[in-house]
């Protein structure tokens, strides 16, 4: 696999504030560690949201003061969200009844 990032995948997810900490432990401890181990994924840091965040969608606008997390990873190509080490750890499952909205979007550089 090339050593030089072609492109992004840049997931959000909102959380419910009664389990961000759960969630960032668990993020940083687990997640993404197991992320950057897998074959194509050269890197990956993660962000919180500041202040309120706004939704759209065609015609209607919502705000929320909740906290949204972004993680922009740099991937080697498509491919390496194929392989099965990604596929393996991929997801949040024990915290899917907490994640409100989420978001995965890949890019190319």
């Amino acid at each position: 696999m090339p050593t030089q990032a072609t492109h992004l995948l840049i997931v959000t997810a909102e959380v419910d504030a009664a389990v961000a900490a759960a969630w960032n432990r668990w993020y940083d401890t687990v997640h993404l560690p197991d992320a950057l181990a897998c074959p194509g994924v050269l890197s990956g840091r993660r962000f919180a949201s500041v202040g309120e965040t706004r939704h759209s969608e065609r015609d209607t606008s919502r705000g929320s003061a909740g906290q949204v997390y972004t993680t922009i990873y740099e991937i080697s190509g498509p491919e390496a969200v194929q392989t099965p080490e990604f596929q393996k750890m991929r997801g949040w499952y024990q915290f899917a009844p907490h994640v409100r909205a989420t978001t995965r979007v890949m890019v190319a550089l």
